[in-house]
């Protein structure tokens, strides 16, 4: 059987083995082989967990949770660019899986080529988080869910950043 035909059975099967071990458990290791069964899946490298990378995005995640705002963070000056997706849903009512899952829907409107042209809707929004979770050149994640105000948030950080004005996604 080709690896790609095994990694989507796996990714089929993935909600029946989610109920053996609880919707909530092992966050991160969920979060990122979401992102990695993505990736396999367009033959780009693995990302690897980084924990600062997680902090970060716990700090902005609860920061937009406790006050209700749904915007990207603001750039460090000084530090080295990250990239950033962000989810927010119901408390409790989504599985991490299907909150990655969000993102890589976009791919339905996703054309490979040179960024910013690579939406088949000619908007670079609704492909943009996609694409952010399989640029090729990204190389480790991390991530974090909040649930301190009235809605869930979920905020990836990646380093380094991906879409990259001029450059491929993969």
């Amino acid at each position: 059987m080709p690896a790609s035909l095994r990694l989507m059975l796996l990714g089929l099967a993935a909600p029946c083995l989610i109920g053996s071990i609880g919707p909530r458990t092992n966050l991160e290791e969920r979060f990122l082989a979401a992102h990695n069964r993505e990736r396999a899946m367009v033959g780009v490298p693995r990302l690897e967990w980084d924990e600062e990378l997680a902090a970060g995005a716990r700090e902005w995640a609860d920061h937009l949770s406790r006050t209700a705002r749904f915007e990207h963070s603001p750039d460090d000056p000084g530090k080295a660019h990250q990239g950033e997706n962000l989810w927010g849903g119901t408390p409790g009512a989504f599985l991490p899986e299907s909150m990655v899952q969000l993102w890589i829907d976009e791919k339905q409107h996703f054309k490979p080529g040179v960024f910013p042209a690579i939406s088949r809707t000619q908007r670079v929004e609704d492909v943009s988080h996609y694409t952010q979770l399989i640029w090729r050149r990204t190389a480790r994640v991390g991530c974090a869910l909040s649930h301190l105000g009235r809605e869930e948030v979920l905020v990836c950080r990646y380093s380094s950043a991906g879409n990259v004005v001029g450059e491929r996604v993969f």
